[in-house]
């Protein structure tokens, strides 16, 4: 196999195909699998049990599904990890990073701004975590004998801040650092490869890129997975082979998306920082606004999310979303199609409003996630929406 990245997105997982004599990622959709030996089953269950990726039988589907498990290798090696273990959801794959990581050190270190989803589950108290909320240059000092994760992601929803990961490594010591690569995917930035021991995905965003399917993914190295694939069992929080099909099907297009969505994203932004009814943009491909070098030494492209702000607040943000014909008003992102939402009203809702003061998630700020339209298309729908925003003003 070539080791161009375009390369193994395609044939990632496949390995086993010839063998197979198929073309395609066959779909195994059994619940449970037939036991004609028990003595070689009672062995896979404790294999199983204690979180190997494989064993003689799968005995059930909430252990092992042969579909997945494809899905799992492919996404490893686009990231450059041993392992890989994929979950029913985003959320799900998180939760199970976070009791792999905190049994016995309950503390967790966390960088802002955050996925919505993220920041509420470890501000709420569910896990019965406590959480030091820091910067990047803050995370050596509230480090703690019993603290059991670092997690950031970069670039950050919805500001699209870029945070150094080797830093943060390098600050966190012996403490694992978990960092969401959702925004980036494999094909922009390989977390691991800057010592990141967890790099999660949403991969109902650009890994699955279609809007048809939900799902979380980890990739890890070995004795991360063997624990998180632990906590799957336990939680039932697996991913259906259905998800996982759909998400193998999607791989070899992943480098042609991205890529293409990020060269349309390039020029609505350009064309965003020059309106004047847009008071702020956020987009790693501005000037100024890879104040660390990030963009060619750990991030390879800015990738096709941006952030900007209109002005006349909530009342404006409103009537530019219910003015739109083209895009799609609605959350999620990384879909063929271009996504704007409102994060302070939906995906950041939930979060302390102090923290969302502080991150810069006002009542004008919106994130459109560039799909493949045309930009021109694009902009045509984003400047009836801003002339409606404009009118809040007037009126």
């Amino acid at each position: 196999m070539g080791t161009n990245i375009d390369t193994t997105a395609v044939h990632a997982g496949r390995e086993d195909f010839a063998g197979l004599t198929v073309h395609a990622p066959p779909l195994d959709f059994s619940s449970t699998y037939p036991i004609y030996d028990l003595g070689e089953a009672q062995d896979a269950v404790d294999a199983l049990a204690r979180g190997e990726a494989e064993a003689a039988n799968p005995v059930y589907g909430r252990l092992h599904n042969p579909t997945v498990r494809r899905y799992e290798r492919a996404l490893a090696e686009l990231e450059g990890t041993e392992d890989a273990v994929a979950f029913a959801s985003g959320m799900a794959a998180l939760t199970a990073c976070l009791l792999a990581a905190c049994g016995e050190r309950r503390h967790v270190v966390a960088l802002r701004p955050l996925y919505g989803g993220t920041d509420h589950l470890l501000a709420c108290g569910l896990l019965g975590l406590e959480v030091s909320w820091t910067t990047e240059a803050g995370v050596a000092s509230v480090l703690r004998p019993d603290t059991g994760l670092v997690v950031l992601e970069t670039p950050q929803n919805p500001t699209l801040g870029q945070v150094d990961i080797a830093a943060v490594v390098a600050a966190a010591g012996d403490v694992s650092v978990l960092v969401d690569n959702t925004f980036a995917t494999p094909i922009l930035q390989n977390p691991a490869a800057h010592g990141a021991a967890l790099v999660l995905h949403s991969a109902t965003k650009y890994l699955g890129g279609h809007g048809d399917v939900i799902a979380g993914i980890v990739a890890t190295g070995p004795e991360w997975a063997a624990k998180l694939r632990q906590v799957r069992i336990l939680t039932g929080a697996v991913l259906h082979p259905m998800g996982a099909y759909l998400l193998h099907r999607s791989l070899p297009t992943l480098p042609f998306r991205v890529r293409e969505a990020e060269k349309r994203a390039q020029i609505v932004a350009e064309r965003l920082a020059a309106d004047p009814r847009v008071t702020r943009v956020l987009f790693p491909g501005l000037p100024g606004q890879d104040p660390k070098g990030l963009l060619g030494r750990q991030l390879r492209g800015p990738g096709s999310v941006i952030a900007f702000e209109v002005k006349g607040g909530f009342d404006a943000a409103a009537r530019l979303l219910a003015c739109l014909r083209l895009i799609t008003p609605a959350v999620s992102l990384g879909s063929t199609d271009t996504l704007i939402q409102h994060p302070a009203a939906l995906t950041h809702r939930l979060i302390e409003p102090a923290a969302k003061a502080e991150a810069g998630i006002t009542d004008g700020l919106l994130r459109i996630s560039i799909g493949l339209e045309d930009a021109d298309d694009l902009w045509a729908d984003l400047a009836r929406g801003l002339a409606a925003a404009g009118s809040a003003l007037a009126a």
